[in-house]
């Protein structure tokens, strides 16, 4: 897909998968904390997709982008620590729930069917961080696109820089809801 809101649309098939598999292995609080931190990565980045969508004269081709990081720093900054924590990466709340269902499903050693899910889990987050990786790329990274709408975009008002920022905040400190950390 080239169109970044589909791109985060087709992102919420896998991510309600592992809430299923969380279910499906008995791990309900796991499937009920991935939710929790879906919300904060997910409309982290459909609120940045749309910050960016803002700054390009409605234009939702990633191809059309580009170059972005330099220009509109906090959104992108912002769409990085969402796509980060949908891939699951450390520290980030995503990586505490999808460690937390992985790691339930994984310890079920007696189980071949919860085994099999683990794999298929584990290949799923290789899969979101591939597609996750190439949408900020395309977006935020590299030379401006030549077919781009607008030569200088602007960074979104604080109206909608806020609420990205306090998104951004809690898909990074999330994880600690859910771990005996503190």
């Amino acid at each position: 897909q080239v169109d970044i809101k589909r791109v985060l649309a087709y992102s919420t098939m896998s991510q309600i998968g592992y809430m299923f598999l969380a279910v499906g292995i008995g791990a309900y609080s796991a499937g009920f904390f991935h939710l929790l931190s879906h919300a904060f990565f997910k409309a982290l980045l459909f609120l940045a997709a749309g910050n960016v969508i803002h700054a390009m004269n409605d234009e939702q081709d990633m191809r059309k982008y580009g170059g972005l990081w330099g220009q509109l720093r906090p959104t992108s900054i912002s769409f990085l620590v969402g796509s980060l924590s949908l891939v699951g990466v450390i520290p980030f709340v995503g990586f505490f729930s999808k460690e937390q269902i992985l790691g339930l499903a994984f310890s079920k050693p007696d189980d071949s069917a919860a085994q099999i899910l683990w794999v298929v889990g584990a290949v799923t987050a290789l899969i979101t961080g591939f597609y996750t990786g190439r949408m900020w790329w395309l977006s935020f990274w590299g030379k401006p696109s030549p077919q781009r709408p607008v030569e200088h975009p602007h960074e979104a008002p604080t109206v909608m820089i806020v609420p990205v920022a306090i998104l951004a905040v809690l898909s990074t400190v999330g994880g600690l809801i859910q771990t005996r950390a503190l």
